[in-house]
């Protein structure tokens, strides 16, 4: 091969390299860049620069990863929703339990540890417990309040012949009055009393509490309060001869997003 030839062969290599890069992206200060910056800053034969848009995934609102069942099933859920929602009823104040998504919390509280009393001591005696005592029963939380709901449909079939969630918002109430008075047995004759003290506690924890637990949906039930939230501190508000009115900050408020 002559001297020529063998220059001519070089240079063929070179634009066929040069061509190659330009192709798949930019080399600055001896790094390959491609993708985003390189279609940025690539020209083509008549001086135009093209750009590719990527979408922003992130702005896009998304739903509540909360607000989804662990432990219910679809049934369970609604008569939940409707048992909390004659605890606390939308008014002219504010959305009632509902709403604030206190059935997801109970539904949370009852798939976790604690629905399982994995805390307590468990090995007994059991004694019928004096009236300043909590329950004495060998029922975990959970069970509880499934035998409970089951109660509910089958004492309200009993008084109106219709599943508790069917009912009329004063038939429930009747329903749930004589729940909260101990007039129905559970089975293990465990009384109506206890799961509806369950039930109300489950309830207005469900609606007050911070948002990541499941309840309280977007922080409606502390603006009904006029609450804070989980603010780091409020000592110059408090100070104040004013009432000063904060929005609700939750604890994923302080995450810097």
């Amino acid at each position: 091969m002559s001297e020529q030839e063998k220059k001519d062969s070089v240079l063929d290599k070179r634009s066929s390299r040069r061509t190659f890069i330009k192709n798949s992206g930019l080399t600055v200060g001896g790094v390959v860049l491609g993708g985003a910056l390189g279609s940025l800053l690539i020209k083509d034969d008549q001086s135009t620069i093209t750009t590719t848009e990527t979408p922003n995934h992130a702005a896009t609102p998304t739903a509540n990863p909360n607000v989804a069942l662990m432990f219910f099933t679809p049934n369970q859920y609604q008569v939940t929703q409707a048992a909390v929602e004659r605890i606390f009823p939308e008014d002219a104040n504010g959305p009632g339990a509902k709403e604030l998504n206190a059935a997801i919390y109970i539904d949370h509280q009852l798939a976790s540890p604690w629905g399982s009393n994995v805390k307590d001591y468990r090995l007994g005696a059991f004694y019928k417990a004096e009236e300043n005592q909590g329950a004495q029963t060998k029922i975990l939380r959970k069970d509880l309040f499934l035998a409970g709901l089951d109660s509910l449909n089958r004492y309200s079939n009993e008084q109106f012949e219709a599943d508790f969630k069917e009912l009329e918002a004063t038939q429930q109430d009747e329903v749930l009055l004589a729940f909260s008075e101990g007039k129905v047995e559970l089975y293990g004759k465990v009384s109506s009393s206890q799961f509806f003290s369950l039930l109300r506690t489950l309830t207005i924890e469900g609606v007050y509490a911070d948002p990541m637990y499941g309840g309280n949906n977007e922080m409606l039930g502390w603006s009904m309060r006029k609450y804070p939230g989980s603010r780091m501190q409020y000592v110059a508000e408090i100070q104040d001869e004013k009432f000063i009115e904060l929005k609700p900050q939750s604890l994923n408020s302080h995450m810097g997003h």
